[in-house]
């Protein structure tokens, strides 16, 4: 269960209804996100494995953090680690996240909450589960989204934006069986707070069995659709759609998906994540913690990594001071 939720969707501003000659975005693949583990050894769901980066535009990476619940001694986090050349988002569905960056940026964010850091010429960051639930245990599940920047944009000074669960932008379909929760971007009208380098739009829904969810989306946005939890399914076809898979949507005026009539025992909803963005429509080289233009850039990356030009590690009690390059 999502920890943002409303009691009276009723209550909430309602999502636009498609016209006569709007286009239901069609469905170009699916594909299913294998398991995989990330820094000190959390499960993740590696989202856009498979995906070729072209449909992806302007993203490049996308883990589901969990769903798990931890028992005591078992939180994880990362050890502290480079990034150039785009932007992390992690968006806390339930559960708590420490991050801190060599640049002074961070913070704790939780249920509901989003770090979106722009690494941008490089920096060293570092997110770690706090002591308190290292000790106790409990639910972690969450997402992280990279972004790419333009190649004008790959060298901007590092920043930081805490974006806490009472700023999403939250809005409801006509009939009340979907809650949509907007994180960055505009929909039909409806705005999130994160402010981003890269036009794009964010957007956490949740529906209610059997329920239908008519998205209005740029049309010069491409358009991905990712089950976190439960089933469904997406386009004018159809298509069936379950927890852990992600559908590439074509052009059209609006995202059209539906929950199952039925869903399994782990979830009362169905949970999806809806991502689009302009396409940045430049090469990209991508290896390891950087995403930049040219293979050459990359190796630079490394050797200023290497070389303690991305930033020292600050002295924090309770934090690891070691460093890794992935």
């Amino acid at each position: 269960m999502p920890a943002v939720t409303v009691d009276d969707l009723t209550a909430l501003p309602r999502v636009s209804t498609p016209g006569l000659a709007d286009v239901v975005r069609p469905v170009l693949g699916v594909t299913t996100a294998p398991r995989g583990f990330e820094g000190e050894g959390f499960p993740v769901h590696r989202a856009f494995a498979g995906v070729d980066l072209a449909a992806l535009d302007p993203f490049v990476h996308l883990d589901q953090m969990g769903e798990v619940n931890y028992a005591p001694g078992e939180p994880k986090g990362t050890p502290w680690h480079p990034h150039r050349g785009f932007e992390t988002v992690t968006y806390m569905i339930d559960g708590v996240m420490d991050h801190q960056d060599s640049h002074g940026g961070g913070g704790s964010i939780t249920n509901g909450d989003t770090q979106w850091m722009t690494a941008g010429s490089g920096l060293l960051h570092i997110e770690t589960p706090p002591g308190w639930l290292v000790a106790a245990g409990g639910l972690f599940h969450g997402v992280q989204l990279w972004v790419n920047l333009p190649r004008d944009q790959k060298w901007v000074s590092p920043r930081y934006q805490d974006l806490r669960s009472s700023q999403l932008g939250l809005v409801a379909t006509a009939d009340a069986g979907a809650l949509v929760r907007i994180i960055a971007g505009e929909v039909g009208g409806h705005t999130g707070p994160g402010s981003t380098h890269t036009p794009m739009s964010m957007v956490h829904a949740s529906l209610e069995p059997g329920a239908r969810l008519d998205l209005p989306w740029q049309v010069d946005f491409n358009a991905l659709v990712y089950v976190l939890a439960g089933s469904g399914w997406v386009g004018l076809d159809r298509r069936p759609l379950h927890a852990g898979q992600l559908a590439v949507l074509g052009t059209g005026d609006f995202v059209s998906l539906g929950a199952a009539d039925r869903q399994d025992d782990r979830t009362s909803t169905m949970e999806v994540l809806v991502l689009g963005g302009r396409p940045i429509r430049e090469p990209v080289a991508w290896g390891g913690p950087f995403v930049m233009n040219t293979k050459a850039e990359v190796l630079q990356a490394f050797e200023d990594f290497n070389k303690g030009r991305m930033g020292q590690v600050p002295v924090v009690h309770g934090l690891s001071n070691e460093v890794v390059e992935g």
